[in-house]
């Protein structure tokens, strides 16, 4: 498999990733272990994975009475089994601590098995938004939220979501009206933590009900009373809970008690359609928990059962642990999704006969067809497709290993690599889900009319891509993260850090005279990037900073993603002579030549903090 190949190019011979074996949490390892792990993988993804990604677009989830007043989500019998596969398979905790079940496999290895269920079906799922949630809580829960709540979702008995957005204020949580009330006297010693009751809507909230699990942890943002009893405005107001969809006890066993979290309904998508995604309402009265004072949520017992994580006030804070996890994983998805078109549409372009070869007197109407991948604009189709997917692989990987840096390093590594993965991450959620999007519209338009139909799969590869660039947060809030954020954060350390990174890149392609024009055609990009960057905030003022923050992020991720191209074509360039060293080449020169120089158009309006977009009046639309 053409995934596997590059997988194991990356992982060993770029990465190294099999000298972290030599460092203690990993002791037990070997690329032996790593190996055995995406082996299996591999086999659960081909077999439970990919022969039923399009039953699940065609079979989407549906509901149905629970017959307790709600409703239940009816899921195909091949996502049950799909999911007890993964669970079996121990990769919801493949990256945790022996001790609480895990197999302290580096995340860099977790993110590669990861890819191969996310490239044989993304749409099934694996286990993202439980992993994060768990995770989060192994950062900030108390010691009983852990043991009760994160040890039961890596076990793969419960799973868990993430309760952000509402109907109305999906990316400005300043505006959330979910609200959470201590639950009296009788809960303030709860050992789960401090018992609130929540009452509002969740929207957009991906596997929010299913009977995959015995029972679904929510993590809840919500807002909670100031000193004056009413809700702080603003950000800083909002604290974090866990909301069960069942309630248990401090030992972890489910009371039989429903708690009342009710689906209102489903969002059918344009992709990823066999996830369910949910409206949710909390506190509406469908299960009315018993008990409780409830005050200010309209009368005693009202209201869902929640318990705070961390202090209050500081929510978002302890969310964007998962948060941040999860954008990663979109980008991993949408590189696996681009990935999986090129595949498709390759596959087609080496067996599709259409057309015959120019020669120097034209075409010869006489002669055989060729097939389609000899033609010029198919191979450059299909280049364009491989450097954006295995591009977006590269970096995703990269930055998983910076993860395991940050965790194993020593401490100054340890930090710098936490500061390169503020920097990047913006880029690692937005690049690959915009230009794989755009490899999955060269698949269809390699298949031609046929990719425009059901009968092929690259229009579903396209459909259930579309969502990443707005999943986890869209361009323009990733856009406003990097330019007003990251690369301003402790005094531009983050972006210093990057800069020497590339650097040392450029340093050691410019002594190989095949590399040394990339070389310095990154130099100047990089360049150019922190030219804009100073002229973008030049006035020190965040409006025409910000207005073309889009068209910088646009530039800085290209840049990235042509160091992490040269980066890749050293290590290539080295290895024996193969049809896949050549196609690494091939793929480092296209985007080179065909895709770097786009970064002047970007930079120019960032340069000149040109306004034409932030001026428009509203009625000259």
């Amino acid at each position: 498999m053409q995934l596997a190949s590059c997988l194991q190019f990356l992982l060993y011979n770029w990465l190294s990733v099999d000298q972290l074996a030599q460092r203690p949490r990993f002791a037990d390892h070997s690329r032996e272990t790593f190996d055995a792990v995406l082996d299996t993988c591999e086999r659960i993804a081909r077999e439970k994975y990919a022969p039923f990604n399009r039953l699940v677009d065609t079979q989407e989830p549906r509901t149905e009475p629970d017959g307790a007043g709600g409703l239940r989500v009816v899921l195909p019998q091949a996502t049950h089994d799909a999911h007890r596969a993964y669970v079996d398979s121990g990769m919801l905790s493949a990256a945790q601590d022996y001790a609480v079940g895990g197999m302290q496999l580096p995340y860099t290895v977790e993110a590669a098995a990861n890819a191969l269920f996310a490239c044989a079906s993304v749409s099934i799922g694996a286990g993202m938004l439980t992993t994060g949630n768990a995770n989060l809580l192994m950062a900030h829960g108390t010691e009983t939220q852990q043991r009760v709540f994160a040890l039961n979702e890596l076990a793969g008995r419960w799973s868990g979501t993430m309760c952000l957005s509402e109907p109305q204020a999906g990316s400005s949580l300043s505006d959330v009206a979910t609200r959470a009330v201590p639950d009296g006297e009788d809960f303030a010693d709860d050992p789960l933590g401090p018992r609130y009751r929540l009452k509002g809507s969740k929207m957009w909230i991906s596997a929010g009900e299913h009977e995959l699990t015995e029972n679904i942890v929510h993590l809840v943002l919500a807002k909670i009373p100031g000193a004056d009893g009413k809700p702080v405005p603003g950000v800083k107001g909002i604290s974090l809970f866990i909301v069960p969809k069942k309630l248990v006890n401090g030992e972890g066993e489910l009371t039989g008690e429903r708690n009342d979290v009710a689906l209102a309904g489903l969002n059918h998508k344009c992709g990823w359609r066999g996830t369910s995604n949910t409206l949710l309402n909390f506190g509406e009265g469908t299960y009315p928990v018993r008990g409780g004072a409830g005050g200010g949520l309209d009368g005693a017992g009202a209201g869902a059962v929640g318990y705070l994580v961390g202090r209050p006030g500081e929510g978002l804070k302890c969310m964007f642990h998962m948060m941040n996890e999860a954008r990663i994983g979109v980008g991993m998805a949408a590189a696996m999704l681009g990935m999986a078109g090129y595949l498709a549409s390759l596959d087609y372009a080496k067996q599709r006969p259409q057309g015959r070869a120019m020669g120097p007197a034209g075409k010869d109407a006489s002669a055989a067809q060729v097939r389609i991948i000899e033609h010029a604009d198919v191979k450059r189709m299909l280049l364009a497709q491989k450097s954006y997917a295995e591009g977006a692989l590269a970096l995703e990987l990269y930055c998983a290993r910076l993860v395991d840096e940050q965790h194993t390093g020593a401490p100054e590594a340890a930090d710098d690599a936490r500061l390169l993965l503020e920097v990047l991450t913006p880029i690692a959620k937005s690049w690959p889900s915009e230009w794989c999007l755009e490899a999955n519209s060269l698949a269809i338009q390699v298949l031609g009319g046929y990719g425009y139909t059901r009968d092929f799969p690259v229009e579903q590869y396209w459909r259930d891509n579309r969502l990443n660039m707005i999943h986890e947060g869209t361009h323009g809030i990733q856009a406003m993260d990097l330019l007003g954020r990251k690369v301003l954060m402790e005094g531009g350390k983050g972006l210093q850090l990057l800069a020497g990174r590339i650097n040392a890149t450029i340093e050691r392609a410019i002594q190989r005279p095949e590399l040394a024009e990339h070389a310095n055609a990154l130099g100047k990009a990089l360049q150019d990037v922190g030219a804009a960057t100073k002229a973008a905030w030049a006035t020190g003022e965040p409006v025409p900073a910000l207005a073309n923050a889009v068209p910088y992020m646009q530039a800085f991720g290209h840049t990235v993603l042509a160091w992490i191209w040269l980066d890749v074509a050293l290590v290539a360039q080295a290895a024996p002579e193969s049809p896949a060293r050549t196609g690494r080449l091939a793929a480092a020169r296209y985007f080179f030549h065909y895709e770097l120089p786009k970064i002047g158009a970007w930079l120019q309006v960032v340069r000149t903090r040109d306004t034409t977009c932030a001026d428009m009046p509203e009625d000259a639309f």
